[in-house]
């Protein structure tokens, strides 16, 4: 039977991650600090293990062999050297959950594709999460991972991934605003942003985990949506129109709140086989889903 590994995995698209092994038949371990219950019960393995302590990390990974390791967890390039410590000639693959954050803020219509960061070439600097911006800490994390493992790395690009279960609540924060009629603040109604469902990012870290494919890789949910559009979706459910306040910030509490376009092209996942959802036609049922969960609670 084929191991893995799953370092975090006991939250959101991690959960859908370890469904999506379970069912393909792995034998999954979940590797974490443990303060977090997860709903396997008797299916999985559990280590319960400090991410940021290489020598916990060494002790409990010591005499283990995996077929592929999951990193939902990893948010530096000292974290990535570290992982390299603790698994080389332990693992057949790494599957790194890196972020569209390692791409500038703005793109083209088409969105960015993964050679317009290229970790290769990227200067390498040491440090911890609290070094760096979340973005610069992905990128870090990139570079170290390609610059140094000895074993075969993929790192999977996500853009803000959106489901019931997301623990951000950023999408449940517009649908509050507009159901307790309160002001919701953008820049750019026009901009346009790309999501990916907890289900579709989970099944897709399982399906590159098994692929042939190394390098870094976009995935995101076919399509696009205007943020006037999304404010559209939320208000034909909750039945209420959203007021909207032009602001001049980004940072305005509002965490979909940009300026300009932020895309990214999912052309390279695609052409090796996978085969995304639309946004649009899971969107607006998401939405109703999440309002229904609000007023249960």
């Amino acid at each position: 039977m084929r191991k893995a590994l799953v370092l975090g995995g006991t939250r959101f698209f991690g959960v859908q991650l370890v469904e999506s092994l379970l069912k393909q038949g792995f034998d999954v371990t979940i590797a974490s600090r443990g303060n977090v219950q997860d709903p396997f019960k008797d299916k999985v393995r559990r280590i319960k293990v400090d991410r940021l302590d290489v020598s916990d990390m060494q002790k409990n990974f010591v005499d283990t062999e995996w077929d592929i390791v999951f990193d939902q967890i990893c948010y530096s390039s000292q974290e990535a050297i570290d992982a390299i410590d603790v698994f080389k000639g332990k693992t057949k693959k790494y599957v790194f959950t890196s972020s569209k954050s390692v791409y500038d803020s703005v793109s083209t219509g088409k969105g960015f594709t993964e050679e317009d960061f290229n970790p290769f070439e990227y200067s390498l600097n040491g440090g911890s999460k609290e070094d760096f911006s979340y973005g610069e800490g992905k990128r870090q994390a990139e570079a170290a991972f390609f610059w140094r493992s000895p074993f075969p790395v993929v790192a999977v690009r996500f853009p803000i991934v959106i489901g019931l279960n997301d623990y951000t609540e950023r999408l449940n924060y517009y649908i509050r605003k507009v159901r307790d009629h309160e002001d919701v603040h953008f820049v750019n109604l026009e901009a346009a942003m790309d999501f990916i469902s907890e289900e579709e990012a989970g099944d897709f870290l399982a399906w590159v985990g098994q692929s042939e494919f190394e390098g870094p890789i976009n995935a995101t949910s076919n399509g696009y949506v205007r943020m006037g559009e999304l404010l559209e979706y939320i208000e034909e459910k909750v039945e209420k129109h959203a007021n909207v306040v032009t602001t001049t910030e980004e940072e305005s509490g509002s965490p979909y709140n940009i300026s300009a376009t932020w895309l990214i092209s999912n052309e390279k996942a695609k052409s090796l086989g996978y085969e995304f959802k639309d946004l649009k036609e899971y969107l607006p049922g998401l939405i109703g889903e999440a309002l229904a969960k609000m007023d249960v609670i």
